[in-house]
């Protein structure tokens, strides 16, 4: 805050001759008329706001370019960066822009130590970045700003971590408790009408206590293990059933498919008999005669050496050669 209505006057040498007769007195309205010309303007940049209080009280807030009051400290300018992005760090703190001391050279325990919803200690750093919205409600509803919203801040965050796991608060709910956290730290201060306005609320880490880092480290080294191994188990398993469930269905389909080739043959053999006996009816003789010729043709195509005689023919035997193929 910014006190621009504190002037100094330069310090001006009267003559002692001017003192005597009415020359003093226009010359004391002369330094009151400049001391009053050099009080009454005030100039607002542009990232700011000016609260104007007339004798300690209210009077109005003024936005950026150049402004005139009341003079001679009638009229008190304070002047709020209402555009500038605070922030506020908790678990650490940083030495300079862009590097931070590392946690064991201060002791921030006590506001980062945090216990989960499944009674696990958890070492909590987070930072909160705000800007102001109501300079007025700033200034004058509640007394110190900065820390409020520290203890706003710590309040909220224990809140979240405390209704959550440690798993859940490390990995699957960290964007739900930074965005709760938000919402919930603007409700409160917007209830106590601060004037603030969270911009936004980040977890930075979220880890086990130094002393039983170890410890922590161990259990989920031994949980990882465990993952594994049921994985892998998971793996054979899946292997061993799909192969067989595989092979039941291959066993499944040849047998589908013999059935279906069986039924497709017996009924084109139906169809084969049935147009046979259509043809027999029509012509037996002839179709009897068609099937005793191809009968014999293919019994007779089976046979290597044969010999096919007539049977009305006599005495025949002496022809034939009954001693060949004998050894």
């Amino acid at each position: 805050m910014n006190d621009n209505s504190n002037f100094k006057p330069p310090n001006i040498n009267i003559p002692p001759n001017l003192l005597n007769g009415p020359t003093p007195l226009f010359l004391l309205a002369g330094i009151i008329l400049v001391l009053g010309i050099f009080t009454s303007a005030y100039k607002v940049d542009a990232n700011e706001n000016g609260v104007v209080l007339r004798f300690g009280k209210y009077v109005k807030t003024t936005t950026p370019g150049l402004h005139f009051k009341i003079p001679l400290g009638i009229d008190k300018v304070y002047k709020i960066q209402v555009t500038r992005q605070y922030k506020e760090e908790f678990g650490f703190r940083s030495q300079r822009a862009g590097v931070r001391t590392t946690f064991s050279s201060k002791n921030y325990q006590d506001e980062s130590w945090m216990l989960t919803g499944d009674l696990n200690i958890a070492q909590v750093e987070w930072i909160v970045q705000y800007n102001i919205k109501d300079p007025k409600n700033f200034l004058f509803k509640i007394k110190d700003p900065k820390n409020t919203i520290r203890d706003v801040s710590e309040a909220v965050m224990s809140l979240m971590v405390g209704d959550r796991s440690f798993a859940e608060a490390i990995q699957s709910e960290r964007q739900n408790i930074n965005i709760k956290a938000q919402e919930e730290m603007q409700r409160i201060l917007d209830s106590y009408e601060s004037g603030i306005s969270v911009q936004l609320v980040q977890l930075q880490g979220l880890v086990p206590p130094g002393p039983v880092s170890d410890s922590f480290n161990e259990v989920n080294r031994a949980k990882q293990e465990q993952e594994a191994m049921i994985n892998e188990a998971r793996k054979e398993y899946n292997k061993v059933i799909y192969q067989a469930e595989g092979k039941a269905k291959r066993v499944i389909k040849e047998a589908e498919g013999y059935a279906i080739e069986r039924v497709n043959e017996a009924k084109g053999d139906v169809q084969l008999f049935n147009n046979v006996s259509r043809e027999y009816k029509k012509a037996p003789k002839i179709t009897k005669d068609r099937l005793y010729i191809e009968t014999m043709r293919s019994v007779l195509s089976k046979i290597p050496n044969k010999t096919i005689i007539d049977t009305e023919l006599e005495n025949i035997l002496p022809l034939l050669n009954m001693n060949h193929g004998v050894k």
